[in-house]
């Protein structure tokens, strides 16, 4: 199990949303990421089960690029750089919710 599975179903409205406002959508949703430097990975792991490496990951795997492309895209600089700014040592509470919230991912 990981943040990576894609559990597609045969009648999703999403497999019918056009691409263009797929990708605007998504767009949305990487900028205010960016911006929220303030929600760490793993409280965005232990509340929705993926965060912004998932998501880099998940643009590696589509667009057929090395993990640590598609994480730049997301942090919108490369990962280390990233880390060194705004990551934080995960506590072990956090840590819990993470292993938790990941459990109920498919």
């Amino acid at each position: 199990m990981s943040c990576s599975d894609d559990q597609t179903t045969g009648n999703d409205a999403l497999d019918s949303l056009d691409d263009a406002v797929a990708a605007a959508a998504f767009r949305h949703l990487v900028r205010l990421l960016r911006h929220r430097s303030d929600a760490a990975n793993i409280d965005l792991m232990g509340l929705a089960g993926f965060c912004r490496n998932c998501l880099g990951d998940w643009i590696a795997e589509a667009g057929e690029m090395d993990k640590e492309t598609g994480r730049a895209i997301v942090h919108g600089m490369p990962t280390a750089e990233w880390k060194a700014r705004f990551h934080v040592a995960a506590t072990p509470e956090q840590l819990a919710r993470m292993e938790e919230s990941m459990a109920k991912n498919p």
